[in-house]
């Protein structure tokens, strides 16, 4: 895991934002950004997979990184 403290707050959600159109090269879907395979193993993947998916979105997308939420506190 990250490290971030996300785990603490619970499964990761779905990006899905009801777009599901796959990009020019069939890489990614332009809403979400996940690949088809994401896409259909999303309820099946652990939670520190859906993670590691929902961090390289951005990047897909071409959109900047959000922060990372704050640590929970002990």
């Amino acid at each position: 895991m990250n490290g971030d403290g996300r785990a603490r707050r619970g499964p990761p959600v779905s990006p899905c934002r009801q777009v599901c159109v796959m990009d020019g090269d069939d890489r990614h879907c332009t809403g979400c950004g996940r690949t088809r395979a994401e896409i259909a193993g999303w309820w099946t993947m652990r939670d520190d997979d859906k993670w590691r998916v929902l961090d390289a979105l951005p990047a897909r997308l071409g959109r900047p990184s959000p922060p990372a939420p704050p640590a929970a506190r002990d």
